[in-house]
């Protein structure tokens, strides 16, 4: 079985995904645009795996858009994005959560009638190491 393992940016929360993931969608939908405060958002779900908390089970909270189903769960302290579990049946996971390296490359961009303007030709930006100077 597949193991992944995972943390909140200040480490309080720590995680393991046992099982494999069924699909990696960058969602570029308006919710996501604001949760992440980017482009969009980088999720892995999977309808099978499990989630199990190793620490801070308890500084992880979520909220839930009113009228969707649209979800996040985060920390409290560091406001890391974190596993979800809020809609029965599917586990969604934030890409960058994960400590151990994913396993696939993104299946689908998806809601790309939402996608931000600027977030047209990123490809096409200079490409630095570490902060520009």
């Amino acid at each position: 079985m597949t193991k992944h393992a995972g943390s909140c940016l200040c480490g309080i929360v720590t995680f393991e995904v046992h099982g494999d993931f069924d699909s990696f969608y960058l969602c570029h939908c308006k919710h996501c645009q604001k949760d992440t405060g980017s482009a969009h958002a980088a999720n892995l779900f999977s309808h099978s795996a499990k989630l199990v908390w190793r620490s801070g089970a308890d500084a992880v909270t979520t909220f839930t858009f009113p009228g969707t189903s649209h979800n996040k769960s985060f920390c409290k302290l560091c406001g890391s994005a974190l596993p979800s579990t809020q809609i029965p049946g599917l586990l969604v996971v934030p890409a960058g959560c994960l400590n151990t390296e994913i396993p696939m490359a993104p299946t689908a961009h998806i809601f790309l009638s939402s996608k931000a303007n600027w977030d047209e030709g990123l490809g096409n930006a200079p490409e630095f190491e570490g902060l520009p100077e």
